[in-house]
């Protein structure tokens, strides 16, 4: 959102007058109302140190916010009487843009890796996809491991069920059966997170 105030011109007429009113509305962009933005007739101030200064008008807020060479920001708009502070408005947003991206940085997405089986997979080759998976349960994703049926297969699903119990049996050190194995169309599924 920008920070800035976006003003419309607005003429305005009299019934029996000749002249023509010029009226200014400044609608806010920005969610933070500032100085002339705010309409309200009494505010509850807090001061630079932060310290309360009461409940007052917003001509007096505003007086003590240029007498201190700073803003006045509504911070609480909802409030009754709403809460206004008097601070650097620049300050202001940069910390708050500070703050989101801290926070952003600081959550960690767990993205879904699959690994894919076939009923009639030799042991070396379940060794190496069982590798795999270690690798992606190590930095943290969870494994989606699917035993693919083809053809003549399909009439023997449940025979090939060992196989994901063995490949989970081979991860049970580092990772938990999240999910069991489940029929799905062609393919029978499982999922893997690791251990807490």
């Amino acid at each position: 959102m920008a920070d800035t105030a976006r003003c419309v011109r607005v003429e305005v007429t009299g019934f029996n007058i000749s002249t023509i009113q010029l009226l200014w509305r400044c609608t806010t962009i920005s969610d933070l109302m500032i100085n002339e933005q705010i309409r309200d007739r009494e505010i509850r101030l807090i001061g630079v140190d932060g310290e309360q200064l009461g409940i007052v008008s917003t001509r007096d807020a505003m007086a003590k916010a240029q007498e201190a060479g700073l803003d006045l920001v509504k911070i609480a708009p909802t409030a009754k009487p709403p809460v206004c502070k008097i601070i650097d408005y620049g300050k202001y947003k940069y910390e708050l843009a500070r703050k989101e991206k801290e926070a952003r940085k600081k959550q960690k997405t767990i993205d879904v890796k699959e690994v894919r089986l076939s009923p009639n997979i030799d042991s070396n080759d379940l060794n190496t996809k069982t590798n795999a998976a270690r690798k992606f349960i190590s930095k943290g994703d969870k494994v989606k491991v699917t035993l693919r049926f083809r053809g003549r297969e399909m009439a023997h699903m449940y025979a090939s069920k060992h196989i994901l119990d063995e490949f989970a049996e081979k991860l049970s050190d580092i990772a938990v059966i999240e999910k069991a194995p489940k029929v799905e169309g062609r393919s029978m599924t499982m999922f893997l997170t690791e251990k807490r």
